[in-house]
């Protein structure tokens, strides 16, 4: 069965406290607010979504095991725009085996990473 997009959600104690970062820090597009729920584009067909942790599907963790990835070709430009900004635990640039790329955390301890592939016939698969 053919499908459209996919939404990877994280549950938050308190969505309102993290909002701010994912839409003034990040600038992702707010496309749904649900109440206990925002769900924002990334990219096309690209989304992702912040759930209220104490009301949702799941509950939040104190400790989290999952890392989103947003794929961009100005790397650069996301690390000097976030480290402006401040953002926790913002590592250095980094030249990996397969992309560069550098990790930081959003407001409630949320690992994000931005990466560039090396490879163009390997990033041609991400378009």
């Amino acid at each position: 069965m053919k499908k459209d997009h996919a939404i990877t959600f994280f549950y938050y104690p308190d969505i309102h406290a993290v909002a701010p970062f994912y839409e003034n820090v990040l600038g992702f597009e707010l496309v749904l607010d649900q109440g206990l729920a925002r769900i924002y584009r990334i990219a096309d067909n690209s989304y992702f979504g912040i759930v209220d942790g104490n009301r949702g599907h799941l509950r939040h963790q104190e400790k989290s095991a999952v890392l989103l990835t947003v794929v961009s070709e100005d790397v650069e430009g996301w690390h000097a725009k976030l480290t402006e900004a401040g953002v926790a635990s913002l590592t250095e640039m980094r030249r990996g085996n397969y992309c560069d790329h550098f990790f930081f955390e959003d407001p409630a301890g949320y690992a994000i990473e931005i990466q560039r592939f090396h490879n163009p016939d390997v990033a041609k698969l991400f378009r």
